[in-house]
C-alpha cells in the first residue's frame, strides 16, 4: 500500500476519534444465516465472535454450542450485548421485542432501573445511564442512534424529503416475490436513489467512517470497482433487491424503517429462540471488552470455531505486525481442524497470501485449508452483501 497523504491521515484519524468516544453499530451487517451453514455448530463447539452489536453472538447461542466468547475492543458494543443479555434474563418476549425490535419502548426507563440496570457492568451501567432515551422516545428508535444510527436517520431524513422514494420503498420491501421486487426496484427506486447528491455522500470518508468503514477499507473497494465506493454500494444494493427475497431481509429492513418486523427480524428476536435464550442458551454468552490478541493470549482452551469479521483489511495496512501476531495465537489456539470465517472488502484478501506464520513461516494460504468453493456458494445467498469477500479456512488437523 502506498504511503497515506495528509489526507488519508486526517481521514484515519476522524475514524479513530469517533470510533473511540461512540457505539458505532447498532446492529450487526453480518448474515448469520451464512454463517450458520459454514459453521455447523454442535453442542461441543466453542465460537469466538468479534462482538459487534451483539445480534450475531445470540444467534450461534441459539443453535447450542457450549460457549460463544463475543470480543470487542469498543466497551460500547459490549454495553449493548450486556443489555441484551439482561432484557433476555429479565424481560417477557413482548417488552423485549418492543425494546430491541421497535426500538422504542413507553416505559423503558422504569424496566431499565428496575430490571436492567441491576444485572449491568460498571462500564454498561454508566453508557446505558447517558443513553436511555435511545430507547424511550416515541418521535425515535434506538436504530437511529449510535453512528451508523446517524446515517440511518440522515437516509430517513432524504427519504422523506423525495415522498415517491419513499413510497416506493415502501412497496419494495412489501413485494411478493423476486419478480415484484425487480420491477418496483428497476422502475421506482433505482431511478430516484442514486442521485448525483447521494453518490456523492456515500464516497465521503466521514459518512463512511460512520458506518464503520475505516481508510484502508474504502482505499480496497476502490482499487477493484470502477465505481468507487458509491458504484460498490449500489451494486450491492442492487445484488440484495434484484436478487435475493426481500421478505426475511431485516438488514436493510431496519435501516429503512427504523425498527424490525415480527415476521422480518434476527433469530433471537423471535418467540421461540427468545424462550430457548431464556431458558439457558443465553448463559454460553461471555462478553469480553479487549483486542482478540489480547483474549487469545489468556485463553488456554482450544477454541473451534472463529467468527472475525473484517478487521484484518485495516489491520493488514496499518498494522502488518499486530496481524502476524494475532494470526499466531489463533493458530495456537485453534482446536485441529477449527473452522475460522473472514470478511473483506477485497475479493481475495492479499494478506492471506502475504502473511507468513508459524516456525516455518510459510504463507497462510498453505497453512490453512480454504474452502473456496463453499464459500463463493454461501456468499451468493448473503443478504447484507457490502463484502467483496467472504473467506472460510479450516485450521490444520
Amino acid at each position: 500500500m502506498d504511503k497515506p497523504s495528509l489526507m488519508d491521515r486526517l481521514d484515519a484519524g476522524v475514524f479513530n476519534a469517533i470510533y473511540s468516544r461512540n457505539l458505532v453499530y447498532n446492529a450487526c451487517w453480518e448474515d448469520p444465516a451464512v454463517d450458520r451453514q459454514a459453521l455447523a455448530l454442535g453442542p461441543d463447539d466453542s465460537v469466538l465472535v468479534i462482538t459487534s452489536a451483539g445480534c450475531n453472538a445470540l444467534d450461534y447461542a441459539i443453535a447450542g454450542p457450549r460457549k460463544v466468547y463475543a470480543v470487542d475492543a469498543n466497551p460500547r458494543q459490549t454495553a449493548l450485548l450486556e443489555l441484551k443479555l439482561a432484557g433476555i434474563r429479565a424481560l417477557e418476549f413482548d417488552d423485549f421485542f418492543a425494546v430491541f425490535g421497535e426500538g422504542y419502548h413507553p416505559d423503558f426507563r422504569n424496566l431499565y432501573r428496575s430490571r436492567l440496570r441491576p444485572q449491568l457492568s460498571a462500564f454498561a451501567t454508566a453508557w446505558w445511564d447517558k443513553h436511555q432515551d435511545w430507547f424511550a422516545n416515541p418521535r425515535s428508535s434506538f436504530y437511529f442512534h449510535g453512528l451508523s444510527g446517524i446515517v440511518a436517520r440522515s437516509c430517513r431524513a432524504y427519504f422523506g424529503l423525495r415522498p415517491r422514494l419513499r413510497h416506493a420503498l415502501t412497496a419494495l420491501f412489501q413485494a411478493r416475490d423476486i419478480s415484484e421486487q425487480r420491477v418496483i426496484y428497476d422502475d421506482r427506486v433505482a431511478p430516484l436513489m442514486w442521485s448525483k447528491p447521494m453518490n456523492w455522500l456515500l464516497s465521503q470518508q466521514f459518512v463512511m467512517s460512520l458506518l464503520g468503514v475505516p481508510y484502508p477499507q474504502r482505499k480496497l473497494v476502490e482499487a477493484q470497482h470502477a465505481g468507487g465506493i458509491a458504484g460498490f454500494i449500489r451494486e450491492a444494493v442492487q445484488y440484495v433487491f434484484r436478487q435475493l427475497p426481500v421478505s426475511d431481509n431485516y438488514f436493510w429492513q431496519v435501516y429503512v424503517a427504523g425498527r424490525y418486523r415480527r415476521d422480518c427480524c434476527p433469530e433471537y428476536l423471535k418467540a421461540d429462540n427468545f424462550a430457548a435464550l431464556k431458558n439457558g442458551r443465553v448463559d454460553a454468552i461471555e462478553p469480553h471488552t479487549t483486542l482478540i490478541t489480547d483474549f487469545l493470549r489468556q485463553h488456554e482452551q482450544p477454541i473451534t470455531r472463529f467468527v472475525l469479521l473484517d478487521h484484518m483489511d485495516w489491520m493488514s495496512s496499518y498494522y502488518p505486525q499486530a496481524l502476524a501476531e494475532e494470526w499466531e495465537l489463533i493458530l495456537q489456539r485453534a482446536a485441529p481442524s477449527a473452522r475460522i470465517l473472514l470478511r473483506s472488502a477485497h475479493a481475495q484478501p492479499a494478506y492471506l497470501d502475504s502473511l507468513r506464520v508459524g516456525r516455518d513461516a510459510l504463507p497462510l494460504r498453505q497453512v490453512l485449508n480454504f474452502q473456496d468453493e463453499l464459500a463463493q456458494s454461501l456468499h451468493r445467498h448473503d443478504r447484507v452483501h457490502t463484502y467483496a469477500g467472504f473467506v472460510i479456512a479450516d485450521a490444520p488437523a
